[in-house]
């Protein structure tokens, strides 16, 4: 639970003006999902649709009005820009977004549809297609105040049928805290993202106990998975009380240890469909007054254990096929930060695992990817001193934290057969965190 004040009073328009008038930062409380995902997430919800037109039956399906023009506030705006092929065509994005993006409702969305540069048939194209990434981060700058959203999402040539899980996660509340990002759907997929997407599934999750493991943990439930809980063994109790709560399996377990994957293929029954390498440990020094055990602790927890196990569990055919593998990184890896030359190499080279396993495993329907928390609200960062805590806070386009829902809402979206076509994605969870972006 967050104990930001200045969102708290900015959640009541008396106060809200008031802070306003004074030059305070104001930010928009946000429209979380709540409960189980339903069929049509996007029931009462009008859509604008611009660009190309074959996305209106998708979004209809999801519960939304599809409409070229509202006098009423849209609650999402979408552009399919996979027909923009010329740098003179990227003015079709003005000629849409111009004129309505002052009126989209609070807490919008705004999706922006392409093609990779990869895949482009030329230079202009190639251009064109990577200009809307540019365009995508700037426009979310603009309109977080109003705690609305801008995503990009690109679908390679013959992928197509992969757009549906993604397109609904975007477009919901679900997405809350996701802004100025890509997602690449590079394979098609049969699978839908509708409720209880995981039932009769096993997940494990590992850091568990507390904070986004926790979170996490409880939405795979929620989705209609068996979650086993793994955490180290001092935090047995609070395991053994969740795992209980979601009638899962406690594995009071260092994942560090050499048996932890022939014990969690165990756990599992020998079959695992997701699994979620959350545990992490941070052992902050500047690298002048580090010692040796501190940057081989971290290194050993946050990126060798999850190489290791991984490894072993795709070895010994305990992720199933059709399986979901999720890794957690870090804004800190990306952007890297003072006194954390330990956390940062260890989280980007979990987005470096990522990539690679994301297209070594593709062709087994196995989908591996990650997201990278910016700042969230936990116990670990509410020891922050003020200060430091305010200002992490406010660099973000949504000028505030997130919350440990958030980046477990993420993590179930791609443990879910919807993000069947995504591999090697390292989404950030981040509120569009101006680091590194």
């Amino acid at each position: 639970m967050s104990t930001d004040t200045l969102l708290a009073w900015a959640s009541k328009p008396a106060s809200r003006r008031m802070m306003s008038m004074v030059g305070l930062p104001t930010p928009q409380p946000l429209a979380r999902g709540e409960g189980p995902c339903i069929a049509e997430p996007l029931a009462e919800r009008r859509v604008v649709l611009g660009g190309d037109d074959v996305l209106g039956p998708l979004i209809s399906g999801l519960g939304a009005e599809v409409v070229t023009e509202s006098e009423e506030p849209p609650s999402a705006l979408v552009f399919d820009a996979r027909g923009v092929g010329s740098a003179e065509g990227l003015r079709a994005l003005y000629d849409f977004f111009h004129p309505r993006i002052r009126g989209m409702a609070r807490c919008g969305r705004v999706v922006v549809v392409g093609c990779p540069a990869a895949a482009a048939a030329n230079a202009g194209s190639a251009a064109a297609s990577e200009a809307l990434l540019g365009f995508v981060k700037s426009l979310s700058k603009e309109i977080g105040r109003k705690g609305s959203t801008a995503n990009l999402l690109t679908v390679s040539p013959g992928a197509e049928s992969g757009i549906a899980g993604p397109l609904r996660f975007l477009l919901s509340p679900r997405s809350a805290f996701v802004t100025g990002q890509a997602l690449a759907v590079s394979t098609s997929t049969a699978n839908p993202h509708g409720a209880q997407p995981l039932a009769g599934k096993t997940a494990l999750v590992t850091g568990a106990a507390r904070g986004i493991g926790e979170a996490t943990a409880r939405r795979l439930a929620e989705e209609g998975a068996r979650v086993i809980v793994l955490d180290i063994p001092p935090e047995a109790e609070a395991l053994t009380a969740l795992a209980e709560e979601l009638d899962g399996v406690s594995l009071p377990l260092d994942i560090t240890d050499p048996t932890a994957a022939a014990d969690i293929a165990a756990a599992a029954s020998g079959r695992l469909d997701v699994l979620v390498h959350n545990a992490g440990i941070t052992r902050d020094k500047t690298l002048a007054k580090m010692d040796e055990q501190r940057w081989d602790l971290t290194i050993d927890v946050n990126l060798t254990s999850v190489i290791a196990v991984t490894e072993t569990l795709i070895e010994k055919g305990a992720i199933s096929e059709g399986g979901r593998i999720v890794l957690v990184s870090s804004i800190a890896g990306i952007a890297g930060n003072a006194g954390q030359t330990n956390y940062a190499a260890s989280k980007s080279g979990v987005a470096g695992l990522t990539r690679y396993l994301g297209c070594q495993l593709a062709e087994r329907d196995i989908a591996v990817n990650a997201v990278a928390p910016g700042f969230i609200e936990t116990r670990l960062t509410h020891a922050i001193p003020f200060t430091i805590r305010e200002v992490g806070r406010r660099f973000s386009n949504l000028n505030q934290g997130g919350l440990p829902v958030d980046v477990a809402e993420a993590i179930t979206f791609l443990s879910s057969p919807g993000a069947g076509g995504l591999h090697g994605n390292v989404l950030r969870v981040c509120g569009g965190n101006l680091l590194g972006a």
